[in-house]
């Protein structure tokens, strides 16, 4: 059995002790059981606008709120009322710890305060936390954005988690929530945040937490190696330059409808079942042509 996700905090949920669950994965696995927690590598970070309040949406208040029009949205934030509902709740509630990591992802009006965590902001404006992003998200019509740590902001936590043996790296819900999040750069990451700068893991672990163990942990009996009579599934990079970029928001779904974007950095080539895919980030094959992979179902490549 795997289970998604084992978070660490400093986010909203108020979850447990990491130490806890992991000790209870542990026990399964003393007596026989086969039990593998999920972890992700990345803070579970959401953006949001007051337009759309989607993270809040537990909240009696933002369930009502979600469901008004635009003007009504606008007339409730400007109130008093929800002014010091609001500030209440992120700077003296349960958010208070998130919310003094929550950035600006998106600032129509003022760019430069994008990637700048809105309490050093209304600290430099005389202002509460509180206010400072009402009033920035009215003044441009509720479209600026906000990311708030969920969960696994504590990257203590998270080190703990990701040396223990009975885990294996993943957190999907199965592409969900495209306008709020993309972790789809966790691998990367992985190699730039947990072995080149913190040296977590070694180099060695971390490429076989990306490979052999998920394969194993998935019963998907012809992947994971390079060997002979596998397929040649590879990815090359530069251990020195690898990582990703910081999240960008793209309009590229049908509608017109956006989805955020991480790019790859020190990737130099991709090669599936011995072809070769993409090299000097460019696609060599045609999406419309014939391509090398197949679909994996019954733990091998059909």
């Amino acid at each position: 059995m795997s289970w998604t996700a084992l978070l660490a905090g400093g986010g909203i949920f108020g979850l447990g002790s990491i130490d806890d669950q992991l000790a209870r994965a542990a026990k399964s696995v003393e007596k026989g059981a086969t039990v593998f927690p999920q972890v992700t590598c990345r803070p579970l970070n959401f953006e949001f606008s007051f337009k759309e309040p989607f993270v809040f949406e537990m909240l009696p208040m933002f369930k009502k709120i979600s469901a008004s029009t635009q003007e009504e949205k606008i007339a409730i934030y400007d109130g008093e009322e929800f002014r010091e509902f609001f500030t209440q709740m992120v700077e003296k509630g349960r958010l208070a710890d998130a919310w003094t990591h929550t950035a600006i992802s998106w600032c129509a009006s003022e760019p430069e305060l994008e990637e700048r965590l809105i309490v050093d902001v209304a600290k430099e404006r005389g202002l509460s936390s509180a206010d400072c992003a009402l009033d920035l998200a009215l003044r441009d019509n509720l479209e600026t954005r906000f990311r708030l740590p969920v969960a696994n902001a504590n990257e203590d936590e998270v080190e703990i988690l990701l040396q223990d043996p009975n885990i294996v790296l993943g957190l999907s819900d199965a592409g969900a929530h495209a306008s709020q999040l993309c972790d789809a750069c966790f691998s990367t990451h992985l190699l730039s945040r947990w072995v080149r700068e913190r040296k977590t893991l070694s180099l060695e672990k971390a490429v076989y937490m990306l490979t052999l163990r998920a394969a194993e942990v998935f019963g998907i009996t012809d992947r994971g190696l390079l060997e002979v009579d596998r397929p040649a599934d590879v990815v090359i990079f530069n251990p020195e330059t690898v990582g990703c970029s910081k999240l960008t928001r793209v309009f590229d779904q049908p509608g017109g409808a956006d989805r955020l974007v991480s790019y790859s950095s020190g990737i130099e080539a991709v090669v599936v079942n011995g072809t070769l895919l993409r090299q000097n980030d460019r696609d060599l094959l045609s999406p419309d042509g014939p391509l090398p992979g197949r679909l994996l179902r019954n733990g091998f490549a059909n």
